[in-house]
Order: structure tokens, then C-alpha cells, then sequence
């Protein structure tokens, strides 16, 4: 099965539209949530200040997502954080697609810069293959195995 054709879109906070927003919060509590089981507050007021990267199929569904969040906010660093998938679209790369977007949108926004990531320490593989390496010990956060992750510039 191949990845969706999308429709991408990267917006300021102020630009999402009220049924854009729901329709992203609600696919983050769908999977980071309900389907990880792990209650953490999502909304933890850094959206305001971010870029929201949305892929969108043409019957305006929202797939896939990522919050492109800039340098200083979460780490020294930029980041791209909340990648998210509609379970219903995985299976056909649509992770792998998302993060090329996810980086190109960040480079286009601030420059081609490294970029650090908390990740899910079972994912570690999936963000080699986007060029991020390991930085740092496995954590714990919201009870869930974490690595720090760079790619370099």
C-alpha cells in the first residue's frame, strides 16, 4: 500500500481555523491518548508559538501532522514534535512522508539548522532513517521510554 496524496499545509497557530484545530487535537488524543494509553496533558501551551504541519487528503481529512516548534522553546535546538498518523492511513510510509515534509516545512521556515527531537525510544530506527542520531540516555516521560535525538545541519 502506498502513502496518501496529501495536501500540505504549514500554519501559525493564529491561522489554524477552529475546525482545524479540533480536528488536530483530536487526532493527537486519538493515538497519544487513547491508543498509547497515557494520560499527559498534550495541550502544554507551547502551540501558540509554533508551526503546524498538517496533511490533509482532498476530502480535507486530517492524516498526518506535526508541530514544528522553534529554537528555544523545547530544546536549544528547533524541533518537529506530536508526529502523529491517522492509524486508518499507516502501513504505507505516510510516517516516512510526513517527517520529510516535517523537516523541509522547518528548514523553510528557519533555515536549515539542526533539529533535536524527543522521541519514543521504540521509534529510534524510524528517525534514523530521517538522519537523527541518538544524544543522550533513554528517559522516561508520561511513563514512556524516550531518547533525544539531533540531525545535524
Amino acid at each position: 500500500m502506498n502513502a496518501p496524496t496529501l495536501n500540505w499545509r504549514c500554519l501559525p497557530f493564529d491561522a489554524l481555523h477552529a475546525r482545524t484545530l479540533y480536528a488536530l487535537l483530536q487526532l493527537r488524543t486519538e493515538v497519544f491518548v487513547m491508543e498509547q494509553d497515557c494520560v499527559f496533558q498534550d495541550m502544554d501551551g507551547a502551540d501558540a508559538r509554533c508551526f503546524h504541519l498538517l496533511g490533509e487528503a482532498a476530502d480535507q481529512t486530517l492524516v498526518a501532522y506535526a508541530r514544528l516548534v522553534p529554537a528555544g522553546l523545547k530544546f536549544a535546538e528547533a524541533s518537529i514534535g506530536r508526529v502523529v498518523t491517522l492509524p486508518a492511513a499507516r502501513g504505507g510510509g505516510l510516517g516516512h512522508v510526513l517527517m520529510r515534509e516535517a523537516v523541509r516545512a522547518l528548514h523553510g521556515l528557519w533555515g536549515v539548522q539542526p533539529i533535536r527531537i524527543g522521541a519514543q525510544a521504540r521509534l529510534e530506527a524510524f528517525y534514523r532513517q530521517h538522519g537523527f542520531e541518538p544524544d543522550g540516555p533513554i528517559y522516561i516521560e508520561d511513563g514512556i521510554d524516550h531518547i533525544e535525538m539531533v540531525r545535524a545541519a
